[in-house]
């Protein structure tokens, strides 16, 4: 599941409102240990994104 969210977040990365959107939900349905592995693929991401940060409060 985390592999699909990911996925899904790249695509979505253009729209921000989409992109806070799709965190959200992943946020809701993935375990402790994938959210972990999320946010360091956030991070990661969103170093070449930095309107993205603004989404890392999210986690």
């Amino acid at each position: 599941m985390l592999d699909y969210t990911i996925f899904i977040l790249e695509k979505v990365s253009f729209d921000l409102n989409l992109f806070s959107k799709e965190l959200l939900k992943a946020l809701k349905i993935l375990i402790p240990s994938d959210i972990i592995q999320l946010r360091d693929w956030f991070y990661y991401f969103a170093k070449d994104k930095r309107e993205l940060l603004i989404f890392g409060s999210y986690f």
